[in-house]
């Protein structure tokens, strides 16, 4: 066990150094992340959030603004506006994302509060996409 705990704490003194690499300095909030989970944490924002994947990352940042909305994150929507930002998304890409997060609520919401059918909706919708495609 102790070798173990030894080599948690040394795998995580690296991911931190990694961090501050990237960010300037290990934000206060890494310090909130179990050590068990920092690894598994860190390398999923490295290597799918952060870097370049079949998504765009300003596209990912705005997808992130978008359901940071809808959960109410302060934290997040701040974070994924202004990573947006860095990748190259503008204000109005920003109020678009929010809205589009927005509309998509009330609709569901809609939706779900009148117990819309969901088969005769499956099929409404794709009866009206291959009419667009033709």
């Amino acid at each position: 066990m102790a070798m173990v705990e030894k080599s948690l704490q040394q795998r995580n003194a690296e991911i931190k150094s990694e961090i501050q690499n990237m960010f300037g300095k290990v934000p206060t909030w890494v310090e909130e992340v179990p050590d068990s989970a920092l690894e598994g944490f860190w390398t999923t924002m490295r290597d799918f959030q952060l870097a370049e994947t079949t998504i765009p990352n300003k596209y990912k940042e705005l997808i992130g603004l978008g359901v940071s909305g809808a959960t109410r994150c302060r934290y997040c929507a701040l974070f994924h506006t202004e990573a947006a930002k860095l990748f190259g998304a503008t204000d109005q890409e920003i109020r678009e994302a929010a809205m589009m997060a927005g509309f998509t609520m009330a609709a569901s919401t809609l939706l779900n509060a009148m117990q819309t059918d969901y088969e005769q909706f499956r099929k409404e919708t794709l009866d009206a996409i291959a009419y667009v495609r033709k």
